[in-house]
């Protein structure tokens, strides 16, 4: 099934979710401390996949632009929104206080920006190969378990984007094969997963209580990247 890594992927994060969720009742002390340690250590995750980029002014623009197209669209308003309408949907022993947003957010951009979700959706639609989504998902999985026990249940919720965008990237890989040459596939690739990274360190200065980036509002950076990496290939 050419889904299938997709599918597991979906199923581990909601798994590792709702087994975090019974870890929510630690100790207020010991949910600080963690969460700084999650912080520190989405900051160090963040970085890494930065230095990913070969043409690091590409990153600076995408963010740049990305960050006014998200401002002029109020991503972040928007995200919260939906966040605060399924939180009116559960039960309120479900949430008990916890932002759903922003368990949703956070969980979203970490599981799907990064090249792992994209090279293992077109390894399964290509080559029915889904060992890289597998692997993902079983990180993804135990992530979602410690995101869980400190953000809340919004985190499960994050399994949907994953489905939705690996597995539409899955589906088109053929058609992508054939229109996009494996060099462009590459650039993007590298450059996506460096803008995304830098979003990804904003999110753990956040948890670290240092800034307070509206970092749904950076998310059109990634499309950016995409545009500005067609142009400079091209020309």
């Amino acid at each position: 099934m050419v889904l299938f890594g997709t599918l597991v992927n979906f199923f581990l994060i909601l798994i590792g979710a709702l087994i975090g969720r019974f870890l929510h009742n630690i100790p207020e002390k010991m949910r600080e401390t963690v969460m700084y340690g999650i912080g520190l250590a989405v900051v160090a995750i963040g970085l890494q996949m930065t230095f990913e980029s070969t043409q690091v002014l590409i990153v600076i623009i995408s963010i740049v632009v990305g960050a006014v197209l998200g401002e002029w669209l109020d991503l972040d308003k928007k995200v919260n929104e939906l966040g605060e309408w399924i939180e009116s949907k559960m039960p309120a022993s479900d949430t008990k206080g916890l932002g759903i947003a922003q368990g949703f957010v956070t969980a979203t951009l970490i599981f799907v920006v990064g090249s792992m979700a994209i090279i293992g959706a077109i390894d399964s639609g290509l080559r029915n190969d889904h060992d890289v989504l597998v692997m993902k998902g079983i990180i993804d999985g135990f992530t979602s378990i410690i995101l869980s026990s400190t953000l809340g249940i919004g985190v499960a919720f994050a399994a949907i984007p994953v489905l939705v965008y690996q597995g539409v990237i899955t589906l088109f890989s053929t058609q992508i094969g054939r229109i996009v040459p494996d060099e462009l596939l590459q650039f993007f690739i590298s450059e996506m997963t460096a803008t995304g990274g830098l979003m990804i360190a904003a999110i753990g200065l956040n948890l670290l209580g240092l800034t307070k980036i509206r970092v749904a509002n950076l998310i059109p950076g990634i499309f950016v990247v995409g545009i500005i990496v067609t142009i400079v290939f091209l020309f």
